[in-house]
């Protein structure tokens, strides 16, 4: 058993005099201490430190990072850790996140350091992935614990974790257990120690019992607290996700910079027109650029009334609103074709205010290079001295303007400063396409557009095009030319199995795609045991992350089979399965998320260029950043700014984007409630107990390494 080294008992004298705090200063408010809001993060190199990093950066809340692994890292020590600012003491660091409780060597001047912080100003610390012992407040797992994987476990939050940090969830907390043959989450399970004080706030069974043993707890000694985390994972996991609000709220105190919520957006494109399907004899599709020209015979999918009330039906049941981004010219041509009548429209124009609407071109161009589709792939037409042959400004221009107009004229609720081109076209696409169509940017001013969809997955990144910003769409994996489940798996086994196995051999010509299959699935059940649950799973992924991006899928996932609903209620009612009331999905139109976006960006190059300071000083939190700049933060629910509330309610909390006036310092005044730091009273003395760090583990118990944890 390891031992447990302890300090000599300070006096308070020496012990502020170590931290450059003045004596008696916690006696008097006006001498209160400043906490600056600004993480301190020891990293391993380990997946634990690094995901919880990846949530401050997320939510663009402001840490120090310290790499053990470099030589020529930082000392921590007292002056590394506080100071005096105008006869202030300062606490540089309102929260520390350690790789485990303690990683450093035996004796060491540093842990000894941060633990006399730690209980001098009531700093917080997580152990972001511990061993379970009774240096962290848990009895070893060799005690009637467990230690191994807890893949496909359902932990639960207790109810102290309810009432606490954890109060956002409804209670569940699975584990994911993606793989049969990949271990991807370990723990340890164990109960709290003997004497310890000790709340678990998140449990899971014990194997062979009828007990329950702690993953996150919160252990309290020598002036300090710790929350004790017991199961390795890393940033994308569902559990980390699910977990990382909690973490953050429990070190900050619920007072910090940043802010994240959660978002799901749904696109549906195409709308009036009609999708071609994908031929199972010919693998590809008729009627598109995949296809030779001449082969199979087009069957389009196109929607009809009885989807719309479909559709309708699902917004009402689950409280969700679709954007429907449309193409004008898909109803002209079928009243042309069918003696001026088209059901599908007059349902979709009656019902109009049920959905939100983007124009998305009117006859769906494609508006970058003119494409040159005698051969598959497509290449871009050249001229005589092999300049490419660009889409004209003005054919780019009617394409967005009479789209426009045919929307009024049908009195459809237009932002018309949003456009999604047809394919995301005008914007690079590489190989055949490697830079944007010059002339779209000029087509984009002409029509007032401000916000410009792109895909994701080939251009992720916010950027300009003319006057507009990119607002990057996630693509689902549910087919645009699939009406039917069968033709879904059939496409998906093409694309995703082997040339032996009758696939297209794109997996092995590029080893680094994650989808590629073993086998070709089952057509009958394929769609709904393999796909369903995988788009379900990474759509989820990406709400969890706090990620606004809207998804994008086609109406003929609306017809025919439906094949969209399946993926989209695993999102939704998984989501409302794991968290409250008070933490709803937030479903916002494009215009409202390419601005949450833009602001974060801006917002995060502040804080990395070190332009935005922040402290907290008793119930006053003083904000200072550039002119202009929105500023976001998370308070306590009861926090005001200037004579009226902060932010608007979620999680438990509030939040919200504000800005600076001529650069003045922003000024919130948190709840006398709100967990707040301190000076320790200037009458007693202080014994500090320094955990060992973690080196040798009782005989029978394994212990993985940091990387256990798999995407």
């Amino acid at each position: 058993m390891k031992r447990t080294i302890r300090t000599t008992a300070l006096t308070v004298g020496a012990l502020v005099a170590a931290l450059g705090v003045p004596a008696g200063a916690a006696h008097a408010d006006a001498t209160a201490p400043r906490v600056d809001l600004r993480t301190l993060i020891v990293s391993d190199g380990g997946p634990a430190t690094d995901a919880i990093a990846a949530e401050l950066d997320t939510a663009g809340t402001p840490y120090t990072k310290i790499d053990l692994t470099q030589s020529n890292r930082p000392v921590i020590d007292a002056a590394f850790l506080a100071d005096t600012v105008n006869g202030r003491p300062r606490a540089k660091y309102q929260a520390v996140v350690l790789p485990n409780d303690n990683p450093f060597p035996a004796g060491s001047a540093e842990m000894t350091a941060l633990a006399t912080y730690e209980s001098a100003y009531g700093i917080p610390q997580v152990d972001a992935y511990t061993y379970a012992r009774p240096e962290a407040g848990l009895q070893y797992p060799t005690a009637g614990g467990y230690s191994g994987s807890i893949d496909g476990v359902q932990a639960q939050v207790t109810a102290a974790g309810k009432a606490g940090p954890f109060g956002y969830l409804d209670g569940a907390v699975p584990f994911e257990d993606n793989s049969p043959t990949v271990g991807e989450s370990y723990a340890y399970l164990a109960q709290p120690a003997p004497g310890a004080d000790f709340t678990p706030y998140v449990e899971a069974p014990i194997p062979g019992g009828s007990t329950r043993g702690s993953l996150v707890g919160e252990y309290r000694h020598d002036g300090r607290r710790e929350l004790v985390v017991t199961f390795v994972y890393n940033q994308y996991q569902q559990q980390f996700r699910l977990l990382a609000r909690g973490i953050v709220e429990w070190m900050t105190g619920g007072v910090h910079l940043g802010a994240t919520r959660n978002y799901f957006g749904v696109h549906v494109d195409d709308v009036f027109a009609a999708d071609d399907r994908w031929d199972t004899r010919l693998n590809c599709t008729p009627g598109d650029v995949d296809c030779p020209v001449g082969e199979g015979t087009p069957d389009p999918i196109r929607m009809t009334p009885a989807d719309v009330d479909y559709a309708t039906a699902w917004e009402k049941d689950h409280g969700f609103t679709l954007d429907l981004v449309y193409n004008g010219a898909g109803s002209v041509d079928e009243r042309s074709d069918h003696n001026g009548a088209d059901a599908l429209a007059d349902k979709l124009i009656a019902d109009r205010n049920q959905f939100r609407w983007v124009n998305h071109t009117y006859t769906h161009a494609f508006l970058g290079c003119q494409q040159d589709v005698t051969v598959v792939p497509w290449k871009c037409a050249t001229n005589a001295d092999g300049s490419t042959k660009w889409v004209s400004r003005q054919d780019i221009s009617d394409e967005i303007a009479l789209n426009r107009v045919w929307g009024q004229s049908a009195g459809l609720p237009l932002q018309n400063d949003e456009l999604v081109t047809g394919e995301h076209s005008g914007l690079r696409i590489l190989p055949q396409q490697p830079a944007d169509n010059p002339n779209l940017g000029p087509a984009l001013t002409d029509n007032g557009v401000a916000w410009l969809a792109s895909d994701n997955s080939r251009d992720p990144a916010q950027r300009q095009v003319g006057p507009a910003t990119t607002v990057s769409r996630y693509p689902m994996n549910v087919f645009y030319n699939a009406g039917h489940a069968s033709e879904q798996v059939d496409e998906y086994n093409w694309i995703y199995t082997s040339r032996a196995q009758g696939g297209s051999g794109i997996c092995e010509d590029n080893p680094a795609t994650t989808t590629c299959l073993p086998a070709p699935l089952d057509t009958t059940t394929g769609y709904t045991d393999h796909i369903v649950p995988l788009e379900t799973r990474i759509a989820l992924g990406h709400v969890l992350a706090g990620d606004p991006k809207p998804h994008f899928i086609h109406q003929s996932n609306l017809a025919e089979d439906r094949l969209a609903y399946p993926v989209l209620n695993g999102v939704l009612d998984g989501y409302h399965a794991l968290f409250t009331d008070g933490t709803p999905l937030v479903n916002l139109r494009m215009k409202d998320i390419g601005t949450e976006l833009k602001r974060r960006a801006a917002w995060q190059s502040a804080v990395r260029a070190g332009q935005v300071t922040a402290y907290r000083i008793g119930s006053t939190v003083t904000v200072s950043a550039p002119a202009g700049l929105a500023v976001t933060a998370t308070m306590p629910t009861g926090t005001t700014q200037g004579l009226g509330a902060f932010g608007t309610a979620y999680a438990g909390a509030r939040s919200g984007w504000t800005s600076s006036v001529l650069g003045l310092p922003l000024v919130f005044t948190v709840p006398s409630s709100a967990p707040a730091h301190a000076v320790v009273p200037g009458t007693a003395s202080l014994k500090i107990t320094v955990p060992a760090p973690r080196t040798r583990i009782p005989a029978g118990v394994s212990r993985p390494t940091a990387g256990t944890a798999t995407d």
